[in-house]
């Protein structure tokens, strides 16, 4: 490809927004960014990641973690902060991708290739599609909908000045529960087909 194009999908848990993300990437024949972005920051680096992940889209504890002279001592947020540097060294470099989460919207902001993208849906769909993923009662389910919705935001608002979810943050925020994944993928590609002039 040769215009720069990233791909920035936020999405509510249990939206399908990641199976989305997925799509996309294979559309644009992109690599895509999420939990494995720590990966590759640590081949680069040369550290091991695995202890790292249980920290990813988390948000700071501030029980177990303070600020001295503008220096933090947690976890979450160096994690973040690297990942942060990653995707705009990637983006500074011209490269293309998609990316979930991690507040890319807001990191990335004004460069001319970005396309940002919010997936929210209907609370029903998202339930049962999390039963289904993770086998798990329709309390449970909620619950953990529940929970994860509320890290991401902490972590989202934490980092940025715009609220998570917030329409006004992205390019277009869709509800997949209307047209469901794949006809949400297809609209989505249509969108930044016009929008990057593709």
């Amino acid at each position: 490809m040769e215009k720069q194009l990233i791909i920035s999908v936020g999405r509510e848990f249990g939206s399908g927004g990641h199976v989305i993300a997925e799509d996309l990437a294979g559309r644009f024949n992109l690599p895509l960014y999420d939990y494995n972005l720590l990966e590759h920051i640590a081949e680069e680096k040369d550290v091991a990641h695995e202890g790292l992940k249980k920290y990813d889209e988390k948000p700071k504890s501030k029980l177990f973690s303070r600020t001295v002279r503008g220096h933090s001592n947690s976890i979450q947020e160096h994690v973040a902060q690297m990942q942060f540097d990653y995707l705009r060294q990637m983006a500074n470099e011209g490269k293309s991708f998609v990316v979930v989460g991690r507040c890319a919207e807001y990191i990335l902001k004004g460069n001319p290739g970005l396309v940002t993208i919010f997936i929210l849906g209907d609370k029903d769909c998202k339930v049962k599609r999390v039963m289904e993923k993770y086998g798990l009662s329709e309390r449970e389910a909620q619950q953990m909908c529940k929970k994860e919705d509320w890290e991401r935001k902490y972590y989202h608002n934490y980092f940025c000045p715009g609220q998570w979810g917030d329409s006004r943050n992205y390019d277009l925020s869709v509800n997949s529960s209307r047209l469901g994944l794949e006809k949400t993928a297809d609209m989505l590609e249509r969108f930044i087909r016009t929008k990057m002039q593709l």
